[in-house]
């Protein structure tokens, strides 16, 4: 408890930190084709006000000159007056409300739109810096806030202040000494409703932060299920879910606490007020006899009345929208650092809009995944790839083989040095141009909710069933798509759970050769494929893509054997780099590796007989 406490403390002075600057500005942004109804909403407010103000002084006029007076026509008059006046403002209201409530619902899918459009321009870079967890927190709960917030202030945010200055007025002009009971209550609430926004903001930063976290529990337990369930942690996760919800239970409290302290306040300031004008009503009227001559009539104290009910009344909705603001304030601050966020990678001013080849060049490149970082990821690297050879990967969990392929694509940038493909630096291409020539299976394959087609189409969008077929079998991935009922048709679920581990890897690479690029990357992408399928895979992509530039990272030696040029890479460097017999004869550590590898795989049978490469490729994964 106190781990995550201390967390979430972290979390909360950091935002204060780095709290972003023009909030409002920069969410109004999001209104776009609902700005009209965003104007729309406070104009109806207003003559809904107005309208309600004026309907105590006809009342007023009702009251003492027609019931008082005796005069029938009178109270026809004002009676069919207060009619017309009460069916415009419920008309003004509830067109109010419809405006309000399209403008508020409008503006919050915008602002997901905006957030959404806005992570996916984002960097691996930018990407680390948001949790999962807290980026989905953003885009539900956080618009939600500020959509409620929003409506609020079009209508309560704007009809109450009217109806406390416009209903003060006309109370003046009926009674000076009475209207400023109102002014003296004023200030009370004023100071009161302050100081709860001062102590209540920090809370719900916190709370903010740790739904966060709480959001990235679920979302990490319910994609590692099959692990929870497999070791039997079930107590474990309900143990650490339960931690962090008692924290947010805990924040809560100590905000509804503070936040209780509202009603009481505004209704000790309404009880007080209302006293005070009954007393001093009842005396100016008593004083006067009643007759108006020196002091209030009847009608007058109704009026003055009606006006205390609606000053106090809308003061209570001030303190409704407050509460709502000093919620959503958080939520705003949070939503505009991830929409000012500025991503790391970008297209230059003046884009080159065409990779020639497929050839790779590492000039003294560094790599560190934050500036202030000590170590860097990847250190002095040199590397030259020809167009169209296949270049193999192999090295110990953490040497950075990831990292290297990463910074092809730009998904990070070189810290320092120069990364080239096809002769140009990569931060001198249109990125879309430079991804799309760039295709990669990372080690995590993903595939999402939809048929087979659809998934590889991802690769091409245009591309024909003929094309999808013939990446299939270059990825040995036609057959076991045959077996399935229907065929390219079949849905996938979510994550790709209705698939095994080497059918998904199979058909991410099919979706990656749907882009005919000119360097296709396999992060250890068959790792889950039987060696057999493994060698067809690559002998199709030397027989069909043979201009490809192919990167190979790989844990089985045997995956990569063939390759023109392989690269041992340890701690971030490369440790030596040739074909594989030149390796088995320099690099002590490649041939470690081998060896291990054609013992482990090795049947009885086969160590009676030689060590051949089948028996090298038969099994002998070592996972990263």
């Amino acid at each position: 408890m106190a781990e995550v406490a201390t967390q979430t403390e972290e979390l909360a002075q950091m935002s204060q930190q780095q709290r972003p600057k023009h909030v409002i500005h920069t969410l109004l942004n999001s209104l776009r084709e609902y700005r009209k109804a965003t104007l729309l909403t406070p104009a109806f407010v207003v003559v809904e006000g107005i309208l309600e103000i004026l309907i105590p002084t006809i009342m007023a006029a009702l009251i003492d000159q027609g019931i008082s007076g005796g005069s029938m026509p009178m109270v026809w008059r004002f009676g069919l007056i207060l009619v017309c006046m009460s069916a415009v403002s419920l008309l003004c209201g509830f067109m109010a409300g419809r405006f309000s409530a399209i403008a508020s619902a409008g503006f919050a899918k915008n602002l997901r739109h905006d957030l959404f459009q806005q992570v996916q321009n984002f960097s691996f870079t930018n990407i680390d810096k948001f949790s999962t967890g807290s980026i989905i927190t953003r885009l539900t709960t956080d618009v939600t806030n500020l959509q409620n917030s929003y409506q609020m202030i079009l209508r309560l945010g704007v009809r109450a202040p009217i109806m406390v200055i416009i209903s003060w007025l006309f109370a003046y002009r009926i009674s000076p000494s009475i209207s400023m009971v109102f002014l003296g209550a004023i200030p009370v609430l004023g100071v009161g409703l302050i100081g709860l926004v001062v102590l209540v903001h920090p809370v719900f930063e916190r709370v903010f932060h740790t739904y966060d976290r709480l959001n990235s529990v679920v979302d990490e337990n319910l994609q590692g299920m099959r692990v929870v369930k497999s070791y039997n942690r079930e107590s474990y996760e309900v143990s650490k879910f339960s931690k962090i919800s008692e924290r947010i239970f805990k924040d809560f409290v100590k905000a509804e606490k503070i936040l209780s302290f509202n009603m009481p306040l505004l209704q000790f300031c309404m009880y007080v007020s209302m006293i005070l004008i009954a007393w001093l009503g009842a005396q100016q009227i008593v004083a006067s006899g009643n007759n108006g001559a020196l002091g209030l009539t009847t009608g007058d104290l109704t009026a003055l009345v009606t006006y205390a009910m609606q000053i106090l009344m809308s003061m209570m909705m001030l303190s409704v929208v407050f509460v709502m603001f000093i919620i959503s304030q958080a939520s705003a601050e949070r939503i505009v650092s991830v929409l000012q966020e500025q991503s790391t990678v970008t297209t230059p001013d003046n884009p080159i809009m065409e990779v020639k080849d497929g050839s790779i060049d590492f000039d003294h490149v560094t790599f560190k995944y934050a500036k202030q970082a000590q170590k860097p990821v990847l250190n002095d690297i040199n590397l030259h790839i020809k167009s169209g050879q296949t270049l193999g990967i192999v090295g110990g969990t953490g040497s950075s083989k990831s990292s290297l392929v990463q910074l092809i694509a730009r998904l990070y940038d070189v810290t320092d040095g120069s990364l080239k493909v096809g002769g140009h630096d990569v931060r001198d291409y249109d990125l879309t141009v430079l991804r799309d020539n760039v295709a990669m299976v990372l080690q995590k394959n993903v595939l999402f909710s939809g048929t087979i087609a659809e998934n590889l189409r991802w690769g091409n969008p245009n591309a024909t069933d003929e094309e999808i077929r013939h990446a299939c079998r270059l990825a040995q991935a036609d057959g076991f798509i045959q077996e399935f009922p229907d065929k390219y048709d079949t849905y996938i679920e979510q994550g790709g759970t209705n698939v095994s581990g080497g059918q998904r890897q199979r058909l991410c690479i099919a979706r990656a050769l749907l882009k005919n690029p000119k360097i296709l990357i396999l992060d250890d992408s068959t790792s889950a494929v039987d060696t057999k399928t493994d060698q067809s895979i690559r002998e199709a992509f030397h027989h069909e893509i043979p201009h490809t530039t192919k990167i190979i990272i790989a844990q089985r030696v045997a995956s990569v054997q063939e390759s023109d040029v392989i690269v041992v890479m340890n701690d971030g460097q490369i440790m030596d780099m040739g074909t594989h017999d030149e390796l088995l004869r320099s690099c002590e550590e490649y041939r470690s590796i081998y060896e291990s590898q054609v013992r482990n795989s090795a049947s009885p049978e086969q160590i009676e007989g030689t060590q051949s490469n089948q028996g090298t490729e038969e099994k002998g994964e070592v996972n990263e």
